[in-house]
């Protein structure tokens, strides 16, 4: 058995080759090369560009495959690459496809919590391009199923965490921490949840599929950590491993820019996970809190390059004397605030508690 991953080298991919590899497939990966990692056993490496349709058909030739999986690259191009060079594929998408995540409304109809796979997803290019490209690719992958030139399978991932991400979250964190701040900014207390993938487990949910070809052909599965915590439970998971210990600033959210980098968006995300646990078994392999250990440790230990490309990726520029400034401002306005003199009404109970028997009304007027 044949199998050919596009990519490979990036927070899942090793993960994935190496579950190939124990099923005693015969792998190979398809990159660009600025990336190598090592393996279970061998593979073989075709370097090349999988975004454009002639590289593609020109580094696979003839060749073909009893599985593919695409992890990276545009999966429209590689959707239509594909025909006639495998009867199965297995396409990863994001869960940023979904309409609602594009631009949340202000209002009473806003995000579906959880929201799941039938939720619509952004087919408007003028509403925000990348992820109308994201919804269209899914659509072609699924047309070229129906259509027979293959047996498919989409997977929308989370924002995925663990080594090698081009963008580490955590890093905002941990370095911040290995240059001695003390104090760190955090919108509405920390309070917001997001589905995040531990990488792992999120190429765990990828060999339930490949398992399960039957089962898996024509679906489209939510995939995500089992257990969704908040903004502040990761910081503080990624502190306690480095034995940190903050003075959190809680910040609105409209008004705390400084975070956004390590808290981004400021409204719950949180994918619906149901279909792949029941329809293929799905369970964490790895949970949150060794997860993002394991996560921490390994960023100790390759540690991003100040100011290099990791850093531009999580668009953060460490301006500590901004963030001091800031915070020095938001502490004088929240401490005038709070002697603006407010007339409360005594907490009580709502419901009448009568001090004698027979009063329609009790002192309180209840």
């Amino acid at each position: 058995m044949k199998a050919l991953v596009i990519g490979g080298t990036g927070p899942t991919g090793p993960h994935i080759v190496n579950g190939l590899l124990a099923r005693n497939y015969e792998v190979a990966i398809l990159h660009r090369g600025t990336h190598e990692v090592e393996f279970s056993s061998p593979v073989e490496h075709l370097h090349g560009d999988p975004h454009f349709l002639e590289t593609l058909q020109e580094i696979l030739g003839t060749r073909s495959f009893d599985l593919v999986i695409s992890t990276y690259g545009r999966l429209k191009i590689v959707a239509e690459a594909m025909k006639g060079k495998t009867p199965r594929l297995i396409g990863i998408g994001g869960a940023r496809a979904y309409k609602a995540l594009v631009r949340p409304q202000r209002g009473p109809v806003g995000i579906p919590i959880p929201i799941a796979e039938d939720a619509p997803r952004n087919f408007d290019p003028e509403l925000d391009k990348f992820t109308y490209l994201m919804a269209v690719a899914e659509q072609s992958v699924m047309k070229m199923h129906g259509e027979g030139h293959y047996s498919a399978t989409i997977v929308r991932y989370p924002l995925i965490y663990g080594p090698r991400q081009t963008g580490p979250s955590e890093w905002s964190i941990m370095r911040r921490i290995l240059d001695g701040r003390k104090q760190l900014i955090l919108p509405d207390a920390g309070l917001t949840l997001r589905s995040m993938g531990y990488a792992e487990n999120m190429a765990h949910a990828v060999m339930l599929i490949v398992d399960k070809p039957e089962r898996s052909a024509g679906q489209i599965y939510n995939v995500a950590d089992e257990k969704v915590i908040s903004v502040r439970e990761r910081i503080e998971l990624v502190s306690q491993v480095m034995n940190h210990e903050w003075e959190f600033i809680n910040v609105p959210g409209e008004l705390a820019v400084p975070s956004r980098p390590y808290t981004a968006a400021g409204f719950h995300t949180i994918l619906d996970i149901t279909k792949i646990k029941n329809e293929l078994g799905y369970r964490d392999l790895v949970t949150v809190e060794e997860a993002i250990r394991r996560t921490v440790n390994w960023y100790l230990d390759n540690r991003p390059e100040p100011g290099g490309q990791e850093e531009r990726n999580v668009r953060d520029t460490f301006d500590y004397d901004a963030e001091d400034r800031f915070i020095n401002e938001f502490k004088a306005t929240a401490t005038r605030v709070r002697e603006i003199p407010i007339v409360r009404e005594p907490r009580h109970h709502t419901y009448a508690h009568p001090k004698t028997a027979g009063q329609l009304r009790d002192h309180r007027g209840r």
